[in-house]
């Protein structure tokens, strides 16, 4: 039946819509007929200059005594399935979907380690960051300090050459002015 209806679906996208009109009506096999194969007939046509042309007839499945069941396909046999099995198959079900919550957590464990491990990363980089960062500010400032210190103590000692010179230049200014005195 099976193959019957196969061949009518696979036929009927071939046949053109009059011919499949024609088969319908006329379900009987034609006297033309050139060749008969099952359920189907195929009768040539007129001739062409360009070639053949043919005609399929599909008949009718009840003509073949191929009538469909009205019953139903009966069911395969249950088998019985013993209270151990079936306590088997319960452990297995469970060992399964065990292994699948391992599965999935290892996978989460794994997943937070590495997020872990990256966030210690950033905050590892972050504070050779501002390690370095304090660094230079101090090596600055430290560069800044030494720098003012030398040019205060410049200026000191300008300060005290400027004194020296001064109170030398009243000396001999005093000299002067004792000697001419």
């Amino acid at each position: 039946m099976t193959s019957t209806v196969s061949a009518y679906t696979d036929k009927i996208k071939e046949m053109s819509m009059l011919s499949l009109l024609c088969s319908c009506f006329y379900t009987q096999p034609h006297p033309n007929s050139l060749y008969q194969y099952g359920d189907l007939e195929v009768k040539g046509l007129n001739k062409r200059a360009s070639g053949q042309s043919f005609e399929l007839i599909l008949k009718d499945p009840d003509q073949f005594g191929d009538k469909p069941q009205s019953q139903p396909l009966p069911s395969p046999p249950k088998k019985e399935v013993s209270l151990e099995e079936l306590q088997k198959r319960l452990e297995a079900a469970e060992e399964r979907r065990k292994s699948q919550e391992a599965l999935v957590l290892k996978q989460l464990a794994e997943k937070r380690e590495h997020e872990q491990e990256v966030l210690h990363k950033v905050r590892e980089e972050n504070d050779n960051f501002s390690k370095k960062t304090e660094e230079k500010l101090i090596q600055k400032m430290e560069v800044n300090k030494e720098n003012r210190e030398a040019h205060l103590n410049a200026l000191k000692q300008r300060l005290r050459e400027k004194a020296i010179h001064a109170a030398e230049v009243r000396r001999n200014k005093d000299l002067k002015a004792d000697l001419s005195g």
